[in-house]
């Protein structure tokens, strides 16, 4: 594994774990560990910038969907200060109504300047 996949690797990781974090104090630390400052989040239902908001995003996806965890779905993939993914929602009972994939860009220390995320999949009424 190169240095370029193992700094993309690292990156998707710190992103999945601030979208899994159990808390306020847990979900700050881990957005300021994944995202810069200035960093920016935009999908189909958000388009926000900086720790706080980032991290509201968040919040109002674990209200939406209690008890879910985001999870990686397949390998990461990236070339230069850009990577893709793809990711599911998945329930307590395994099933997972919500998927996506998501491009991030990176600066040069590995953190995410910005994530442009795309749902593939969503439940009926959400």
């Amino acid at each position: 594994m190169s240095a370029n996949t193992d700094r993309y690797e690292n990156a998707v990781a710190r992103y999945f774990e601030a979208w899994n974090a159990g808390g306020s104090e847990e979900l700050t630390k881990a957005v300021a560990a994944a995202w810069t400052a200035d960093g920016t989040y935009t999908d189909p239902l958000a388009d926000v910038t900086g720790h706080e908001q980032i991290a509201a995003v968040i919040t109002a996806a674990h209200e939406q969907f209690p008890g879910f965890v985001f999870r990686p779905s397949g390998a990461v993939d990236g070339h230069h200060d850009t990577a893709r993914f793809s990711w599911e929602l998945v329930a307590e009972d395994g099933s997972a109504p919500v998927a996506g994939f998501d491009v991030i860009t990176l600066d040069a220390d590995g953190r995410i300047r910005n994530v442009l995320g795309f749902l593939d999949r969503v439940p009926a009424g959400a």
